[in-house]
């Protein structure tokens, strides 16, 4: 086998048969053929507008970058293995196009700035991504929200039911979520945006380039200040991975409460048939496939996110073909994230609420068993761990007879608590302790409304 001719002067025979299947990156860094034409284009203009090379050779090289771009558009170009990733690829398309000239487009620049500017460039699209996604999901979030102020349900600590909220304020509760996993993407691409172009192999390049043209060309905010950080820096890729681990494990929780709403024991959702399979041997099932899905990927992203944090943990500076294995991770963590992210905006809006099962359900965990003690507190003045004592008694007494605090006869707390009187019953209803929750952030659905005001601000 001969040597790589783009590379291989060095060399006068050819790597071994196992080399051929390691080397090779084309198979998945053929994603960045658009970074690669753009960073291309930049980098010519700059050599040209230098004084580098001659500027009918920038314009024959400018020239070819478009019709390969229109190859890829198209489908037609043809990617070689031999020729081990995207950019060896583009630049020998570019030589058959347009003859020898097109070795001039490497001038004052290698691979190394080559590979990572075209990666930065990838990553900030889909930091760009990922805040759409997560902005759709916030407003189906908010639709349901919007439309269930009022309706009752049963707020959870340890899974046991704890005191009543709206299902308003739970969906809420996600969009603020999500609205955080949207500022450490935004905060991801804001740190990102350094322009490693010109830093060459390492150690900069003795050609008179401007790297402010390049970076600016590219939409970057400045070059990189160094030029071995330029070309080893992967924490961009990390902190996107980081960005989308957290978004990920905030989908989980999300789909594992659909998981759990929408079985017969809970009953609080309806999930369509577009967001349901059934079973191949029970007939009745009615299986939340999607949200499960989303729940387990869950894993995937986070696995994406310790292979790449392992591959740059005993790096020393500066390269290392170690780094071919960065964009796998990232790719990966997109795909799974941003189908995630449209599942699960597609089943918020999809999804029915069923405001009598949540209602009911708050029934049996005695949930204004806190009002009371409040009330205890307020009324006659007593210590809080006194009024606790006091209220968990009742509480007591209440599941004895079988009945809810509101239906336990005043006689019977007053064996408890005698100063206790008919004012009492005004806080026990779950109206009434839901109403109660007047404070910042509380569930009353006059500070729901709030909330709804502010993101309904924020979104639209």
């Amino acid at each position: 086998m001969s040597t790589n001719k783009m590379w291989g002067g060095r060399f006068q025979s050819g790597p071994a048969d196992i080399m051929r299947e390691i080397t090779p990156s084309i198979d998945f860094d053929k994603r960045l053929a658009a970074e690669d034409i753009a960073g291309s284009r930049a980098h010519c203009r700059m050599l040209a507008s230098e004084g580098i090379i001659a500027k009918d050779d920038g314009l024959k090289i400018l020239d070819g970058l478009t019709a390969i771009e229109k190859e890829l558009a198209e489908g037609k170009f043809v990617f070689k293995r031999e020729l081990e990733d995207i950019h060896l690829n583009i630049e020998s398309r570019l030589a058959e196009l347009i003859g020898p000239v097109a070795g001039r487009l490497h001038t004052a620049r290698s691979r190394n700035d080559q590979v990572v500017t075209d990666f930065r460039l990838w990553v900030r699209a889909a930091c760009e991504r990922a805040d759409a996604g997560l902005k759709a999901l916030q407003l189906a979030l908010l639709g349901q929200a919007e439309k269930h102020t009022d309706t009752i349900m049963p707020g959870f600590t340890h899974m046991q039911v704890a005191q009543p909220v709206t299902f308003s304020h739970h969906m809420l509760a996600y969009v603020e979520m999500f609205g955080r996993d949207r500022g450490r993407f935004e905060d991801a691409k804001k740190r990102l945006n350094e322009s490693p172009l010109g830093a060459a192999a390492l150690a900069g390049t003795s050609f008179p380039i401007d790297r402010d043209a390049t970076a600016k060309s590219l939409g970057f905010i400045r070059p990189m200040r160094n030029s071995m950080d330029a070309i080893s820096a992967r924490d961009f890729a990390l902190e996107y991975l980081a960005a989308c681990t957290i978004a990920a494990v905030h989908l989980s929780r999300l789909a594992g409460e659909l998981v759990q709403w929408s079985t017969p024991a809970f009953g609080f959702v309806k999930l369509s048939d577009a967001f349901t399979t059934g079973s191949s041997i029970m007939p009745q099932k009615r299986n939340p496939d999607a949200a499960e899905l989303v729940r387990g990927k869950t894993g995937r992203v986070l696995g994406d996110f310790v292979a790449l944090a392992t591959v740059v943990k005993g790096l020393v500076l500066t390269y290392g073909t170690d780094l071919q294995e960065d964009k796998e991770r990232v790719f990966d963590a997109a795909d799974t994230l941003e189908l995630c992210l449209a599942a699960m905006a597609a089943m918020m809006a999809d999804l029915t609420a069923q405001p009598e099962a949540m209602r009911a359900a708050c029934v049996a965990g005695f949930p204004t068993a806190t009002d009371l003690a409040d009330w205890v507190v307020r009324v006659l003045k007593k210590p809080f761990r006194e009024a606790h004592h006091i209220s968990g008694s009742i509480v007591k007494l209440a599941e004895d007879k079988g009945v809810t605090l509101e239906k336990l006869a005043l006689a019977e707390m007053q064996t408890i608590e005698p100063a206790i009187t008919e004012e009492v019953f005004k806080v026990l209803s779950l109206d009434a302790s839901v109403n109660s929750r007047m404070s910042l952030g509380g569930t009353a659905p006059a500070r729901v409304k709030e909330q709804l005001n502010h993101w309904r601000g924020v979104l639209k």
